[in-house]
């Protein structure tokens, strides 16, 4: 027999993924990402054709 809550616990952790842990971690992975890209055009420089 199947646990009559488990159906309500498994929607309201599917709400919580959906609306609070990917939204924070897709910012997280995005703001990762544009960080590597800043430090690596502060140590590299920015891009662009070689000085003449």
């Amino acid at each position: 027999m199947p646990d009559p809550g488990a159906k309500r616990r498994e929607i309201a952790m599917f709400l919580i993924l959906a609306v609070v842990i990917w939204p924070i971690l897709s910012v997280a992975v995005v703001g990762g990402y544009g960080f590597l890209v800043w430090m690596s055009q502060l140590i590299m420089g920015p891009p662009g054709p070689p000085p003449v």
